[in-house]
């Protein structure tokens, strides 16, 4: 006998009530609870039937090939992953709209020449996704493409075609028919994604869901859904900006410390090989308030240009203003240099730009920030060919910070004289480096060494 009843879920977090409730107790959100009927058929057994059940088995006896992935012949792509594509594996690609998520899907499925592809679109039509394929790859490779939304006609396609590829372009236009609930509510994102996870590990297909972002940033959908698949990838940057940046928050197949860079352009994107040389102007003028930091975002190390500007305040009240990075250290920092290091700031407009349209959260940025900052406010230019690569102590001090030989080694790369560090870094330092080091202890001899 089969019994209905009505649950109210957040279409956030999925938690359930039984009644309509304003704010979800579980995740904070506001007015996301949606009516949704679920049906229970009663008389069912709890017994496990013995048909299909798998034996236990040791690790010894499973075979450990490691002949898995698909080269999906983007560079960049290819880093995040691990070293491609994992056959059997379900990957779930977020990203804010018309940040390039169905650009970058498109992009690798056309170059997949070597496998057999499925593109499953339940936004755009077919002619639509030519028009965008006509720009990509005239070729067109060998992908083909369907438009559904009904889970049942989608899995009966992939019985049929059985591809080594499969990308679902979003699994929040996709609905199970068994379901009564909306198109993108939290029942049938659930229930398609685990229905497209056993088949993923059924047929060991590789699978590759578009997710939407919602407005506070996070993939639409229950929080169950990132446990649910192996990969989440996310895709981020300005749409004011040309470049995109691809992190990977969860891989069971790889680091998730690595991040892929592209450029954004009419025939798509492009892999940027070397961030550094991109992020750092050719400008050979010497100009004040701009110094070169050596950052790292992950593990992948690489140089970016910080601009600032320092004039008097004009409307009374000074302003405070950063792009790229966070505006509460920024304060931090001001407030070290006028304490530690005697500089009248309080009365100053402070602007701060960090090139490129990223944002850095690499706390070693802090000494190139100062260094701006002081450049801007005494109107003097810093050498073009001195980065810096340091963290600023409230007692004024600079902390040593993480992987400075990978920092130094970036820096010696792309053709810099000197490069200012911590005294912390220099223990243990190896001394086969070309570049020059300059250690430094404290803020006021940064400006010291630089301005006098």
């Amino acid at each position: 006998m089969v019994k209905e009843k009505t649950v109210y879920t957040c279409q956030n977090c999925g938690a359930e009530s039984a009644k309509w409730l304003g704010r979800c107790p579980s995740c904070g959100s506001w007015n996301t609870f949606v009516e949704e009927i679920v049906r229970n058929t009663s008389n069912k057994s709890i017994l496990p039937t013995p048909k299909g059940l798998a034996k236990p088995v040791s690790l010894r006896e499973v075979s450990s090939s490691k002949d898995h992935r698909i080269d999906t012949r983007i560079g960049e792509l290819n880093r995040v992953l691990g070293g491609g594509l994992v056959k059997g594996s379900l990957i779930l690609l977020g990203g804010e709209p018309g940040i390039g998520k169905s650009t970058l899907a498109l992009q690798f499925a056309l170059h997949l020449t070597e496998s057999k592809v499925l593109y499953i679109s339940g936004e755009e039509s077919l002619q639509q996704i030519k028009l965008r394929a006509e720009r990509i790859n005239p070729g067109m490779g060998n992908c083909l493409f369907a438009n559904e939304t009904s889970l049942e006609n989608i899995l009966s396609h992939l019985q049929s075609i059985q591809p080594d590829v499969v990308v679902i372009d979003s699994i929040q236009t996709i609905a199970a028919e068994s379901l009564e609930s909306a198109t993108g509510s939290v029942s049938q994102v659930r229930e398609c994604t685990s229905a497209l996870l056993k088949y993923a590990k059924s047929s060991q297909t590789t699978i590759i869901l578009i997710g939407h972002i919602t407005k506070e940033g996070y993939l639409a959908g229950p929080k169950a859904l990132e446990h649910i698949v192996d990969v989440v990838l996310q895709f981020e940057g300005d749409n004011n900006h040309i470049y995109r940046i691809l992190r990977s928050n969860k891989n069971r197949f790889g680091s998730t410390s690595e991040i892929g860079i592209f450029e954004m352009r009419n025939e798509g994107l492009r892999e940027i090989t070397n961030p550094s040389e991109i992020l750092i102007s050719s400008n050979e003028e010497q100009l004040s308030g701009i110094s070169i930091a050596a950052t790292l975002d992950g593990i992948r190390p690489f140089l970016i240009e910080v601009q600032s500007l320092v004039s008097s305040a004009a409307y009374g009240t000074p302003q405070r203003s950063s792009t790229g990075f966070d505006t509460r250290r920024l304060n931090m920092l001001l407030a070290v240099l006028e304490k530690r290091a005697g500089f009248k700031l309080a009365t100053k407009d402070v602007f701060l730009n960090i090139t490129g349209g990223i944002k850095i959260d690499d706390p070693a940025i802090d000494l190139a920030v100062i260094t701006s900052i002081l450049s801007s406010n005494l109107d003097m230019y810093i050498n073009h060919q001195c980065s810096f690569a340091g963290e600023v102590g409230l007692s004024g001090e600079i902390r040593p910070v993480s992987r400075i030989e990978q920092r130094i080694k970036e820096a010696e790369k792309l053709g810099f004289k000197k490069i200012y560090i911590a005294k912390g870094n220099t223990v243990g330092l190896s001394s086969k480096f070309k570049i020059e080091i300059a250690p430094i202890g404290k803020v006021e001899h940064l400006f010291n060494s630089l301005f006098r």
